[in-house]
């Protein structure tokens, strides 16, 4: 399949068309859909309707942007008119919302073509898609197992050859863990560098949108697109897009890389050998590998399952039968709400919304809910001092390869340690990326994962180009 930099190109110049990149990604989509379960809705007439669009604007002489003509999967928590979003839950199940993410406005404004939505966890709540109200993804590598998550089915539309490109959104992992077990590059952005708006909220202080590809380039290239200031989101950054593409081969000369012990700790033996491993192709390509300890990280994970379902309890509150999904009629209100919210959310969802909103309540939040922000606080000052040391810190994506369906299912505990090295970076707001590199397990993907401070994509994907050209992927 042609990378989204190659189908913008072939697309601007004639040698192809939108319509007909369209039509590949479309017949991919029916021949492969039903065996995987990536997409919960393909907006056939209306992808076609902008493709032709973009062909009309090129044919007239127009500039129609940098991803012109590029078919890209939306996961389902993104907001487009008129097209149904349901966070994969049967609470927003037919819900069409009257108005588009920031991000689907940057994405068309550039002459993408949105093909259609992707499954996801319920809410974005999980690490494997099993918690999806639709039915889990499969993982094309091998459809045994999971493709990861919350955003499987976005990982799952690429590295399936559905679309070169699609997005994701990553509040404790959610981009880089599917990324990595499906092969694929995946990145958080910065905090409030993408724009929030139109983003369903999971939680508001980790939720960030970003990019899934199959090469560092077309990355760079969608996140160019998709960042810069909105003032729709308050908390979105005041400046402009960064230069990223332009960077993607300055390579990491000179840099200072820490090899975190506490991002590698406990993952299989193909997993830390991997780490070490593109530890060494960073020094082979002029690097400084210096190794560090971050005792703080050990304590994310406990706070991040305090932080990130506190949060949902509050956002997910919205739901309550009366304003838009789902509503079970019962006898009075409070009854119907009950009855609503019984019927429409899943267990893991459930599981969360009690647990927040245990965390905040009386007589609770100090012990609870005020030591967790305390943690986050520690992890924010402990990534600055490591920051100090060196420019980027280096570790695994995940403890291990893509993992069968059902093997962790039974052990809410065993499923949330898959995110246990991609926690911090959310906890922190910092950016981060899994690029794939080497294989483990019947040749499944292995990622490993570049992080740095606030605003550093420009060298985060520098070196993710080094590590990705290293492997053998030109």
């Amino acid at each position: 399949m042609k990378s989204a930099t190659q189908i913008a190109a072939d697309v601007r110049s004639g040698a192809s068309s939108a319509a007909a990149e369209l039509e590949r990604t479309l017949s991919v989509i029916a021949e492969r859909n039903e065996e995987l379960n990536v997409f919960l809705h393909v907006d056939i007439d209306g992808a076609r309707a902008a493709a032709a669009d973009v062909d009309a604007r090129i044919a007239n002489g127009d500039n129609v942007g940098p991803l012109a003509g590029v078919p890209i999967a939306i996961k389902d928590n993104l907001c487009q008119v008129g097209i149904p979003t349901t966070c994969s839950s049967k609470i927003l199940e037919g819900w069409r919302p009257p108005y588009n993410a920031t991000v689907i406005e940057r994405i068309v404004a550039a002459g993408a073509v949105p093909v259609g939505k992707t499954n996801l966890d319920e809410f974005a709540m999980g690490s494997s898609t099993e918690n999806s109200a639709f039915g889990p993804s499969r993982n094309p590598l091998d459809p045994t197992r999971v493709p990861g998550g919350s955003s499987g089915g976005s990982a799952a539309a690429v590295a399936s050859n559905m679309t070169s490109l699609s997005l994701g959104s990553d509040t404790g992992g959610s981009i880089r863990q599917p990324a990595a077990l499906c092969g694929l590059v995946g990145v958080k952005p910065t905090y409030g560098l993408v724009s929030r708006y139109g983003l369903i909220a999971f939680a508001s202080s980790l939720d960030q949108i970003g990019p899934f590809s199959k090469t560092v380039a077309d990355s760079a290239l969608l996140l160019e697109v998709l960042a810069g200031h909105d003032p729709k989101d308050s908390t979105s950054l005041p400046e402009a897009s960064p230069s990223l593409v332009a960077h993607v081969n300055d390579g990491v000369a000179g840099q200072r890389i820490g090899l975190v012990r506490e991002l590698f700790d406990g993952a299989d033996e193909s997993v830390v050998t991997a780490v070490r491993a593109a530890a060494a192709a960073l020094r082979e390509a002029g690097a400084k590998i210096v190794d560090l300890s971050i005792p703080e990280l050990e304590l994310t994970l406990s706070a991040y399952y305090l932080i990130a379902p506190a949060e949902a309890s509050s956002n997910l509150a919205r739901y309550d039968g009366v304003r838009y999904g789902l509503r079970v009629k019962a006898d009075d209100v409070t009854a119907m709400m009950e009855a609503t919210r019984t019927a429409g959310f899943g267990a893991e969802v459930k599981r969360r919304i009690m647990l927040g909103t245990y965390a905040l309540s009386a007589g609770y939040y100090d012990a609870y809910y005020g030591q967790a922000l305390k943690v986050r606080t520690l992890t924010i000052n402990a990534f600055a001092r490591a920051y100090e040391q060196v420019d980027l810190l280096l570790g695994a994506t995940t403890p291990s390869v893509a993992f069968k369906f059902g093997a962790k299912t039974a052990d809410p505990m065993a499923m949330y340690l898959n995110d246990v090295f991609t926690i911090p970076t959310n906890l922190a707001g910092d950016p981060a990326l899994s690029v794939p590199f080497t294989t483990g397990e019947e040749g499944l993907p292995i990622g490993v994962q570049l992080l740095g401070p606030g605003r550093s994509e420009a060298r985060l994907f520098a070196a993710a180009r080094v590590l990705e050209i290293a492997d053998g992927r030109p």
